[in-house]
């Protein structure tokens, strides 16, 4: 049963409005008001379309930079890789001579970054390693920079003007000369017999 026979129902029950020009005026306003509803979600949608939310930037992982790369040189012990690297993001206990460092970035409205270094050992020496095209620091915190809005930088040195604002109005007076300390203090333990 749709709208319409269910509103006509209801308005037989209402007395005052079994006359038909009042029952045409209130089904004219109920079907206005049914097509309103349809149109307002077409206008909604427009509207969503063109706010969007905040997403926050996500950096996962290791950021392994070109100059760690080319540090990296074979025969060099675990602690050595750990300590240029950092901690492997993945260890597998399958495969303990392969630690991996993966890295990725999402930001709203740029395509993600997603880099990935491997390296491997032969017992506890570095083998070699395998790594896709990788920036270095400075690319990188370039990159996290590109697409905000800087705002005029502040100057951060105060005039001698300013400075004068703040300089104390009256010198404050000298605080007055502690009693000089005892020379002697009683024992912390009592004396034994």
């Amino acid at each position: 049963m749709g709208p319409a026979p269910i509103l006509l129902s209801m308005l037989q029950f209402i007395p005052n409005l079994r006359r038909p020009g009042i029952r045409s005026i209130l089904m004219a306003a109920g079907c206005a008001a049914l097509v309103a509803c349809g149109g307002l979600n077409s206008a909604s949608s427009r509207v969503a379309g063109i706010v969007t939310p905040y997403k926050m930037d996500i950096v996962q992982g290791n950021f392994v930079s070109k100059e760690q790369a080319a540090a990296l040189q074979p025969g060099m012990s675990r602690p050595q890789v750990r300590d240029l690297l950092g901690s492997p993001l993945l260890v597998s206990m399958f495969h303990a001579d392969r630690w991996d460092y993966v890295f990725t970035f999402k930001r709203q409205g740029f395509e993600p970054q997603a880099r990935q270094v491997t390296v491997f050992f032969k017992g506890d020496v570095l083998e070699r390693f395998e790594a896709g095209e990788l920036p270095t620091e400075a690319e990188f915190v370039a990159s996290l920079d590109s697409g905000r809005k800087s705002g005029k930088v502040p100057v951060l040195e105060a005039s001698e003007e300013n400075l004068a604002k703040f300089a104390p109005a009256a010198k404050a007076p000298e605080p007055k000369a502690l009693p000089p300390l005892r020379e002697s203090y009683p024992p912390l333990e009592p004396a034994t017999r």
